[in-house]
């Protein structure tokens, strides 16, 4: 199995969410309920980063109970967390940077794996070498926007790609991403910010779910 791809199930998914929530959990009940909340605002697709070690907990739990959420883990730096994400059936896998060894083991194991590009050598080696279609673009923001996307990805448009960017997308920018046909989805932690999660303000992650796909549908 390749990488994350356009044309895959997982890559078709995305796309046609449009948002991806982004978001940090210190146990499997705040995971339980971010999931119920972002269904509730229409967000079906999240990434439950490995910065906490309730991630993986968390996924399991919320693919038990909220089936119809396709949920990944990011920040995945390393192999042995590559078998743990497939272990725990993760829908994908996300990761930083590019680390050539954990993109050809995550191949190895069949994840949907998609890694995090700034230059256009990590696109050579995301795209040229691992045959990677879909991939990050983090930190989006601080590294140019999407105007550096353009300039970086140029040589590589003939041969079919997308970007998820990530990094300093909110809804002030949301839209002119989204409007760019380089990008497949955005994603972010505004959406499910940690002080709302610790707050347990579930109503307010619901309407900023809701914001966020209603600003995706232009």
């Amino acid at each position: 199995m390749s990488l994350l791809r356009l044309d895959s199930p997982i890559g078709k998914k995305i796309q046609d969410s449009q948002v991806i929530a982004v978001l940090v959990v210190n146990d499997e009940e705040e995971g339980l309920r971010v999931a119920e909340s972002l269904l509730r605002g229409g967000v079906d697709v999240m990434e439950l980063t490995l910065r906490t070690p309730a991630a993986i907990g968390a996924l399991k739990a919320i693919q038990k109970e909220f089936p119809e959420m396709t949920s990944g883990i990011g920040t995945i730096l390393r192999k042995d967390q590559v078998d743990e994400v497939v272990d725990a059936n993760a829908d994908f896998g996300v990761s930083p940077g590019v680390n050539p060894g954990v993109m050809d083991y995550a191949k190895q194991k069949g994840l949907p794996f998609g890694p995090g590009i700034m230059t256009p050598t990590d696109i050579d080696i995301a795209l040229v070498e691992h045959d990677c279609h879909l991939l990050k673009f983090f930190p989006a923001e601080s590294s140019g926007g999407l105007a550096h996307l353009k300039n970086i990805s140029a040589p590589y448009l003939h041969l079919g790609i997308k970007f998820i960017p990530l990094g300093g997308v909110s809804p002030k920018n949301l839209r002119s991403y989204l409007d760019s046909d380089l990008i497949a989805a955005v994603g972010g932690s505004w959406i499910a910010p940690r002080d709302m999660i610790t707050n347990q303000d579930w109503s307010g992650i619901e309407a900023n779910a809701r914001e966020a796909k209603a600003m995706a549908a232009g």
